[in-house]
């Protein structure tokens, strides 16, 4: 089993900047691929950004791209989000995810292939 704890999220004004964490415990080994998901009030929880354990391989939203950075750092367990010019249309409750396995990258956001989910942190956005 894996746990995912995610922090760094809380209120920013527009274009400024958040840099969320999650961190992974237990059978780490299994956080092969790591992914960002978000839900918005209202909406569906949608992909934000992907990346695979070399962290060569990275995958990004459109909506998010030239934006949003994510890394990791395999010997801490952790990935991060680095969220730069931030948008009130990026407030929602982010979520870390974790596959037990390698994806294409073309694949990386699809939800139903994560195994292991996080609680989330709100990010909220103000204009």
């Amino acid at each position: 089993q894996v746990q995912l704890v995610e922090s760094g999220g809380g209120l920013v004004q527009a274009g400024g900047s958040l840099r969320l964490s999650c961190a992974a415990s237990g059978r780490t080994d299994s956080t092969v691929t790591m992914g960002w998901f978000r839900q918005a009030p209202g909406k569906e929880r949608e992909f934000v950004t992907a990346i695979g354990w070399s962290g060569r391989y990275t995958n990004y939203a459109d909506s998010v791209k030239g934006r949003f950075t994510i890394s990791r750092d395999n010997a801490k367990s952790t990935v991060y989000l680095q969220m730069n010019s931030l948008k009130p249309e990026d407030t929602a409750v982010y979520y870390c995810a974790a596959r037990n396995g390698f994806t294409t990258v073309q694949r990386m956001g699809i939800m139903s292939l994560y195994d292991y989910w996080g609680l989330g942190t709100q990010v909220t956005v103000s204009s």
